[in-house]
């Protein structure tokens, strides 16, 4: 038996992703055993994070700075951009520094059944961004499901008029794959092999 503290603490671990009851458990013993050297310095690092993080203002990452690192950082290519659905997707292409460029996060995709439609994404933030102009190609970086097949054929119509080349990752993604689980080497062929949309 184990207090209601460390009950609440294996509990809070247990809704994370790709952990279930007994991986907490053993997380968490862990974390007990290593208190000095594990236990606080997480706490230290959760705090920090949930007083400082922010949205960033202008590509929609998640950083303690805003404009974020990635939008900061000069040896960047401003006049490409690489629009993701969601920051894991960000980070998974970024992570792997397969992009030389800029992104821009949307916050989700287009889903009917969801109740998920453009005014919930930031596709309008977007279409500004490139109507400001610097940007001569945009990369449509959507999962390879019908939901983000339906978001990247909204966004290349919504971009057509602005005259910048609207590109897609190669075919060859797994269909129903989502780009936060993909292999360093399908995601670098993929944008290497990059097209137009339609």
């Amino acid at each position: 038996m184990s207090s209601p503290a460390i009950d609440a603490l294996t509990a809070a671990l247990a809704r994370l992703p790709g952990l279930g009851p007994r991986s907490a458990r053993r997380a968490v013993l862990h974390l007990i055993k290593q208190r000095e050297t594990a236990l606080a310095p997480l706490i230290t690092a959760l705090q920090a994070v949930a007083r400082d993080l922010v949205s960033c203002g202008v590509c929609g990452n998640v950083d303690t700075i805003d404009p974020c690192a990635v939008c900061r950082d000069p040896r960047r290519d401003p006049a490409s951009l690489c629009v993701v659905e969601e920051v894991a997707d960000l980070w998974a292409l970024d992570g792997k520094r397969l992009f030389a460029g800029r992104f821009h996060v949307l916050g989700g995709r287009l889903s009917a059944l969801d109740g998920v439609g453009p005014e919930q994404l930031a596709i309008d933030s977007l279409v500004a961004r490139v109507a400001g102009g610097g940007i001569s190609e945009v990369v449509l970086a959507m999962n390879a499901t019908l939901e983000g097949q339906t978001t990247m054929h909204y966004v290349a119509e919504r971009l057509a008029p602005l005259g910048v080349a609207v590109m897609q990752l190669a075919h060859g993604l797994p269909v129903g794959g989502e780009l936060d689980y993909l292999d360093e080497g399908t995601l670098a062929l993929a944008l290497r092999a990059r097209r137009p949309v339609g």
